[in-house]
């Protein structure tokens, strides 16, 4: 994944933060917000836009972009840094493949040692109870 080109395909948008900071909130946009159109996306392939279309769904508005926002501090640069960042993870979180389990079969030594221990238990409860009158 070549970083320096999808930065390209970003859209960054600075806006007041909230919260607090006294006076310097009400003057300084420190707030980033990141925007990225996976559809007009150049840097992936198809199968990889479907690959995070899927893996992001909860995460994308009704246009398919993924928007991030970051006011974590009260330097744009930094927040810009953080969203950025946060980008890149999720994205390769998303585009992780997991490979396929083989499935294996219950050995016999631990089905027989199951078993085993199965009935020693049974027979350990059957023992605790009152011997039978008749």
């Amino acid at each position: 994944m070549d970083e320096a080109a999808l930065l390209k395909e970003l859209h960054f948008t600075a806006t007041r933060s909230s919260g607090s900071g006294g006076q310097h909130v009400n003057k300084v946009s420190s707030k980033v917000e990141l925007q990225f159109n996976i559809h007009a996306s150049q840097i992936f392939s198809e199968e990889q836009k479907q690959q995070l279309l899927s893996e992001l769904q909860s995460k994308l508005t009704k246009d398919k972009v993924l928007i991030l926002r970051c006011d974590q501090t009260r330097s744009q640069h930094k927040n810009k840094e953080i969203v950025i960042d946060r980008f890149f993870s999720l994205l390769a979180e998303a585009l992780k493949v997991e490979p396929e389990r083989k499935p294996t079969k219950v050995p016999k030594h631990i089905k027989i040692k199951r078993l085993k221990q199965k009935r020693q238990h049974a027979e350990k409860k059957s023992s605790r109870k009152p011997p039978k009158m008749e």
